[in-house]
């Protein structure tokens, strides 16, 4: 079993391989201020039960592969693995581990490591060229070529940051549940909230990744022919508005993992 873990910066998702199907999946807050051996105990709470798995932390565990964005969670995890899983093999995404996905950034390195898993599971399931939008902390729209490349991106603030900054700085507005309202045009100031956030988030996607489709396609090529995946917790929330998603894939973070373990360890 191959043990995933995608730790972004608000959320931490994990999921339990059994060859290519994710037979289990987890998802926690992210927080920096855990140890390693928090980390441990976690593990153990959410993985104990599992009929796959035996009573002891690592029984059934033969590989683990990590991402992460936040580097102290990042840390600690190294050390998870180091103290609790020697004798597993583990991939941690960073500067020198094969992907198979060239990087055309000015910096490569300031490209997050999720973002790059998320490019290479989007090669692997639909090939280029290729579009990721990702609704998580921040909504991020990643570009792949026609050959397979990590052309560039977006990044624009994600619904839930746009929520609080509403609560915060509107003197008559406050925090409110992340939910369809009954029309567009709300009929109180909750669903009036509501409204813009779905609809907004909805229009800014299509009207993002159309320009990025144009660009990306070339001259001499057609923008439908770009192939656009959502991934991330608040996609569901979206995609039902959003006209430009092809495909959706809750789990393209975790299969860009076990694809990148898999060239690194299986067939490295």
């Amino acid at each position: 079993m191959l043990l995933t873990i995608d730790v972004g910066n608000t959320q931490t998702v994990l999921g339990l391989f059994d060859g290519e199907d994710v037979v289990e999946h987890w998802r926690i807050s992210t927080d920096p201020r855990r140890t390693a051996d928090e980390l441990a105990v976690l593990l153990r709470g959410l993985m104990g039960t599992h009929p796959l798995l035996g009573d002891e932390l690592g029984d059934g565990i033969d590989g683990i592969a990590i991402c992460a964005t936040v580097p102290s969670v990042l840390h600690e995890l190294r050390e998870v693995t180091r103290r609790y899983y020697g004798d597993v093999p583990a991939i941690l995404v960073e500067p020198g581990i094969k992907t198979g996905v060239p990087i055309l950034m000015d910096n490569p390195k300031e490209v997050g490591a999720d973002r790059i898993i998320n490019a290479v599971a989007a090669v692997e399931l639909y090939g280029g060229p290729a579009i990721v939008v990702d609704f998580g902390t921040a909504t991020t729209f990643d570009a792949v070529s026609a050959r397979g490349e990590y052309a560039g991106g977006v990044i624009a603030p994600g619904i839930e940051i746009s929520v609080e900054a509403l609560g915060v700085r509107g003197a008559q507005l406050r925090k409110i549940e992340l939910a369809r309202p009954r029309s567009v045009i709300g009929k109180n100031t909750v669903e009036a909230m509501q409204a813009g956030i779905l609809y907004g988030f909805a229009g800014q996607v299509d009207g993002v990744v159309r320009r990025m489709a144009r660009e990306l396609a070339g001259p001499d090529a057609d923008p439908e022919d770009v192939t656009v995946i959502a991934t991330g917790g608040l996609a569901p929330m979206v995609l039902g508005e959003a006209s430009v998603i092809d495909h959706h894939e809750p789990w393209l973070t975790l299969i860009g993992l076990r694809l990148v373990y898999e060239r690194n360890v299986s067939r490295g």
